[in-house]
This record gives structure tokens, C-alpha cells and sequence, in this order.
């Protein structure tokens, strides 16, 4: 059920929240956490309400979609709330701000948090430099951005890492975790050898491929290469090297994997990319701050990259040479329980 309130206010909108619940029981109560989506493009906005209904179902939430209008427009704030098939397992607000409004989105969200519930702020598309100083950002325990929605994703990546606080995380952290479990299970196999060098390639302006050189380079203390390719989308290859031979995961179609390393049979792997809604569910299940994730940034800018050339071939030949960077930390990468791909 889908109800719109034009040229509402937030008091209107909680009456209107009351008496569907007294009238039909359509809104359930059971909410674990009050999830704000702030998004100013039409398109996004409905795939970002996509992405946490289907969220909703682990994870029972109130939406607050925040959504800027014209500034030049009359100040007015227009109202939808959608309730059960239209919303999940959630119930969602949609807020257009017009005019001197459209500035004011901490004050719209404000009167329709949920009391003693967590906040997570998520920016499906564009998000701020700093989120943790955000307006909606400063109300949330958790904030989420995704790098690879930006214009510049490495530049937006870049950019936040220099402002992390805890509880900022990005999905392009989130699309790592198949990747970094298979290469954590790979190292835990014999022979138990010491990685002597690493190498990621990955197309040019992905964030995540970013992300994994800067998790090797913070777990391994070994020279890592980030080579730029622009054979397929997103991460292409992982090679560790070591010395009895290389690990390799390799995954040119974006949708299934090849691990071959010394004394093992080669492993076809199902590492196909990640949806939006895959790494919100994730990401929905913890609120506490992400250490590997602020470690991995802590990598940027530790590995040797933008020195390779943008043609990868397919087969393993860019990735068998790696040349060096910075060390960074520990033999055997850390714990994959929360990771991305």
C-alpha cells in the first residue's frame, strides 16, 4: 500500500503512521534499527527502497528516504509512506524536500526516528567527503557510502579514507568478502609458507580492487602491485607468490573464479559480483566498527600502482610479475568474517 501526502508536515505523517497501525495492525511495531537513505536521483531512490525491502526481511526496519527537490521551488515537504507488500518487512517514508527545505534533512528525519534504535545513514548514489559530518550522517551510529556510485571513485575512496571515523564503511568493502575468504582459506592449505609478494589487477577505476591491494598490503608485510586492466570490470586476478609457487585466483567474466596453486587441483570458484542488496543485508548485521575495513584503508597508498599499462591479457602473464611497494602487517591475511567482493 502505497499513500501519498503532498505538502505534509512530519506531525501530519506520524498521525497519518498511527492510524494505519490502529486501523489495520499494517505497521508492525518489531523495528531493530531506523535506516535513512539519502538519494536526489529518482532512479536510485527506488532501487536503494528495493535494496532495503529486500534488507528488511533479515532485518526489520523503519526507512526514511530522503529526497532533495528543486531549490528554487516553494518550501514544502511531500509525503509517501509505503506499508506492507510496497515496503517488505519495513515500513518507508519518502520525504521530497523542495525550496530552503531541501537543506534541512536532519530536521525532516529527526521527528520520525524510531526511539532506542540504532541509526545507519546510507548514500546509495553521491555521498559526502566527510560522512561522519554530515548532517544525517552526525545522527547515525553506522554510515554507508559506495565509492564505485561516485563520478571518481578513487578520488571519492581516497577522500574518505583521509576522514574515517568509526562506523563508516563503503559497499565496495562489502563486494570484497567472497574474495578475501577464498584467499584466506587458500593460505591455510600446505604448504605454510610466507607470501613474498602480491599483485591485484583490476580495471582502472575500481575501488574495490583498491580496497583488496590495500588489505594485502596491511595484513601481508610484502611488496604489493596494483595493475590496471581494462580486460573485464572490476577485480580481475589475485596472485600471492610464494615460495614453493603462486596462488592465483583468477576471475575474467566477473562470474566464476579459477584458484590454482603448487600440489593443488585448479578450483572453479563461484565469485560472481555482488549486488546491492547482498552487501546492504551484510552490512545491516553489524554496527559496531570495522577495523580490517579501516586497516584496508590505512593500505591505500602502500602498494606500487598506476604503473602497469591498461591492457591486461587474460591469461596470468601481467600478474606473475610482482614488483613492489610497501610491506604492511601480518602472514595470514585476517579473518574473513567481514569482507567484501
Amino acid at each position: 500500500m502505497i499513500i501519498d501526502l503532498p505538502s505534509t508536515t512530519t506531525s501530519q505523517l506520524n498521525k497519518k503512521m498511527v492510524e494505519l497501525r490502529e486501523r489495520g495492525g499494517a505497521v508492525a511495531l518489531g523495528r531493530v534499527l531506523t535506516l535513512v537513505i539519502v538519494a536526489d536521483d529518482d532512479d536510485k531512490l527506488e532501487e536503494a527502497i528495493d535494496a532495503a525491502n529486500e534488507a528488511s526481511r533479515e532485518h526489520p526496519s523503519r526507512v526514511i528516504v530522503v529526497a532533495k527537490g528543486s531549490r528554487t521551488a516553494a518550501a514544502r515537504i511531500d509525503g509517501q509512506i509505503r506499508v506492507g507488500g510496497d515496503a517488505g518487512a519495513s515500513e518507508v517514508i519518502v520525504l521530497r524536500l523542495y525550496g530552503p527545505l531541501a537543506a534541512q534533512g536532519q530536521s525532516a528525519v529527526v521527528p520520525l526516528l524510531l526511539p532506542d534504535a540504532p541509526i545507519v545513514t546510507w548514500w546509495p548514489g553521491t555521498g559526502p567527503k566527510a560522512p561522519a559530518k554530515d548532517p544525517l550522517g552526525e545522527l547515525a551510529q553506522r554510515r554507508i557510502t559506495d565509492s564505485a556510485a561516485e563520478r571518481n571513485p578513487i578520488r571519492a575512496l581516497t577522500t574518505r579514507s583521509k576522514s574515517y571515523v568509526e562506523g563508516d564503511t563503503d559497499l565496495a568493502w562489502t563486494r570484497l568478502t567472497h574474495w578475501r575468504a577464498q584467499l584466506v582459506s587458500a593460505l591455510d592449505l600446505p604448504p605454510y609458507e610466507k607470501v613474498q609478494s602480491a599483485t591485484v589487477t583490476g580495471e582502472a577505476d575500481s575501488p574495490s580492487t583498491e580496497l583488496l591491494a590495500g588489505w594485502l598490503a596491511a595484513y601481508l608485510k610484502v611488496p604489493v602491485k596494483r595493475v590496471k586492466t581494462s580486460s573485464a570490470q572490476g577485480i580481475v586476478s589475485v596472485s600471492l607468490e610464494r615460495r614453493s609457487g603462486t596462488v592465483e585466483l583468477h576471475r575474467p567474466d566477473g562470474r566464476v573464479g579459477m584458484l590454482t596453486q603448487p600440489g593443488q587441483p585448479t578450483r572453479r570458484i563461484a565469485l560472481q559480483r555482488r549486488d546491492t542488496k547482498d552487501c546492504l543485508v551484510e552490512e545491516l548485521r553489524r554496527l559496531d566498527p570495522d577495523e580490517i575495513y579501516e586497516a584496508s584503508l590505512g593500505g591505500l597508498g602502500k602498494f606500487a600502482a598506476g604503473t602497469a599499462k591498461a591492457t591486461a591479457p587474460k591469461s596470468s602473464a601481467t600478474k606473475k610479475k610482482p614488483t613492489t611497494t610497501t610491506p604492511a602487517a601480518a602472514a595470514a591475511a585476517a579473518p574473513a568474517g567481514k569482507g567484501k567482493s
